[in-house]
């Protein structure tokens, strides 16, 4: 996962009235919020021959202009994911532009209302111009968590990923529960055990689609294991040396895995 700072190579700032000019970085979304990028897996210099549906200033990367670009196409573009493996830096800021442009395609006209909104001058907010009502970015917090009963980490198995065998317990923080709240009630919902000793680690903003993560560890308290036989199909105790990996460290949940193997 990336550990660095956003804000090494990029400064917020926001504009509709400001357009691109030569050499400016331009991030280029298709319907699948996947990224065009040139032959050479380089950002387009231009807009020459690409459709816009709207084209958005958010900020400089590394000294320039940038630009977050719709197009409404089912055309191949290049998945986030894969761009993370050969190019993490252009991941980074390429997961910040697409989670602007998810936000300015889903808030045009009031939820409220229905009434055109409008880009405020001063937030990074879609305003009514009728009712008042303000739109800003929506991000979805989530929690992951590694659970170890002595030299074991326990997994599941999600009936969602169908790629993964087995991964940490995790879940979205519900309306009016502390975060650390939502972590005690997915593991006792998911798996049927209680755990202790919880300690925050550290977040990851997760752009599939508006998640940020938060990682936890923790430690076995209580109870037998119990999954509902929906979401979750299997769970269990995993020796370090039993860990199947991940192909890719793009998550915190691979950070979270290689830091349980570290400690034992």
């Amino acid at each position: 996962m990336i550990e660095k700072s956003l804000y090494e190579n990029y400064q917020i700032d926001f504009s509709d009235e400001i357009t691109p000019t030569a050499d400016d970085y331009l991030f280029v979304f298709n319907d699948n919020r996947d990224l065009f990028l040139t032959d050479e897996k380089k950002l387009p210099k231009t807009l020459d021959g690409i459709d816009v549906d709207f084209c958005l200033f958010i900020g400089k990367y590394k000294g320039k202009n940038s630009f977050v670009v719709n197009v409404r196409t089912t055309e191949e573009y290049c998945p986030l994911r894969d761009v993370y493996e050969f190019n993490p830096d252009l991941y980074h800021i390429a997961g910040k532009a697409v989670l602007v442009r998810d936000w300015y395609i889903s808030h045009q006209y009031c939820g409220r209302c229905a009434t055109k909104t409008v880009l405020d001058e001063k937030d990074m907010m879609l305003k009514c111009p009728s009712c008042g009502q303000v739109h800003y970015p929506r991000i979805a917090p989530a929690i992951i968590v590694a659970i170890r009963k002595d030299d074991e980490l326990l997994m599941a198995k999600h009936s969602y990923h169908e790629q993964i065998r087995y991964a940490l317990i995790a879940g979205f923080v519900e309306p009016g529960e502390a975060i650390e709240e939502a972590v005690h009630r997915e593991v006792l919902e998911e798996v049927g055990i209680k755990i202790k000793n919880l300690k925050y680690q550290k977040s990851q903003s997760w752009p599939f689609p508006n998640s940020l993560m938060l990682a936890f560890t923790a430690e076995y308290e209580s109870g037998d294991i119990k999954v509902d036989g929906d979401e979750i199909l299997k769970a269990k105790w995993f020796r370090k040396d039993e860990i199947i990996r991940y192909d890719s460290d793009i998550s915190i949940s691979d950070w979270l895995i290689q830091n349980f193997i570290d400690s034992v």
